[in-house]
C-alpha cells in the first residue's frame, strides 16, 4: 500500500513541504498499527523542474521524471500541496501533472494542500485545486488545507489536518491478510426471506412473520 506525497514548495526547507509533511503524519496516526504495510513517498516537484522542462519541450521524461510519475500513477491515495502563486496553483505545480496520464488518477483518494503569505487565498483549494483533480477523475476528499503564515502554531490548523489525514486514512482500500477467508464478513445478512437485514443470520432466522403477528391478533 502506497502514500505518494506532492510537495511543489520551491525554497528548502518550504511550509509546502512542512504541511505535506504534517498531512502524511496525520494519515499515517489515523491509520494505525492495522496498516504497517502503508509505505510513505515523497516527490519535490521542484528538484524535477529542468526534467519537466525537457520533458514538455522534447515530449519524453527524464528518468527521474519517468519514476516520478509512475509513482504517482501507482499510488493508492496521493497528498498534493502547492504554494499559492497569483491566487492559483504555482506553474510548477500544474506542469507536473500535466504530465501525467489523463487516466492515471481515476478513482484515487487525494487530499488537497495549499500554503500562502495571507488568508485571502484560503478557496485556493476550491477554486483552483478541486476543479483540477475532479478533471481528473480523482477522489478528492472533503476537507482540503490551506496554511496562510498566520496559521502555523494554530488549534485551528492542526485540527484541520487532523480531520484531512483521517479522511484520507478512511478512505484506503481494505488492508487484505493472506490465507483468511473474509467471505463471511463482507457479505451482509439475510433473512429467512431472503431480504437483507441488519441482525446476524441467527437472529434473522428466529424472527416471526408479520403476516403471523397479525393472525395472531385477529378477534373471532
Amino acid at each position: 500500500m502506497k502514500l505518494v506525497v506532492v510537495s511543489a514548495g520551491l525554497s528548502s526547507p518550504s511550509s509546502t513541504r512542512l504541511l505535506a509533511d504534517r498531512l502524511a503524519a496525520a494519515t499515517l496516526a489515523a491509520a494505525g498499527p492495522a496498516r504497517r504495510d502503508l509505505q510513505v513517498q515523497v516527490v519535490e516537484v521542484r528538484d524535477l523542474a529542468t526534467e519537466i522542462a525537457q520533458h514538455l519541450t522534447a515530449g519524453f521524461p527524464p528518468a527521474r521524471l519517468a519514476a516520478a510519475l509512475d509513482a504517482v500513477a501507482a499510488a493508492d491515495a496521493l497528498i498534493a500541496v502547492t504554494p499559492v502563486f497569483a491566487g492559483s496553483y504555482s506553474g510548477l505545480f500544474k506542469s507536473f501533472f500535466d504530465l501525467l496520464d489523463k487516466d492515471a488518477l481515476t478513482g484515487t483518494p487525494v487530499l488537497l494542500g495549499a500554503t500562502g503569505g495571507t488568508a485571502r487565498h484560503s478557496l485556493v483549494t476550491e477554486h483552483a485545486l478541486r476543479p483540477l483533480f475532479s478533471y481528473l477523475r480523482a477522489l478528492v476528499l472533503p476537507t482540503a488545507v490551506y496554511a496562510a503564515s498566520e496559521d502555523w502554531g494554530e488549534d485551528g490548523l492542526a485540527g484541520r489536518i487532523t480531520r484531512a489525514g483521517t479522511e484520507l486514512a478512511r478512505s484506503l482500500p481494505a488492508a487484505t491478510t493472506p490465507d483468511v477467508d473474509t467471505t463471511a464478513a463482507v457479505a451482509a445478512p439475510r433473512s429467512p426471506t431472503g431480504a437483507i437485514t441488519s441482525l446476524p443470520p441467527t437472529t434473522a432466522a428466529t424472527l416471526t412473520p408479520f403476516a403471523e403477528r397479525l393472525a395472531a391478533l385477529r378477534v373471532d
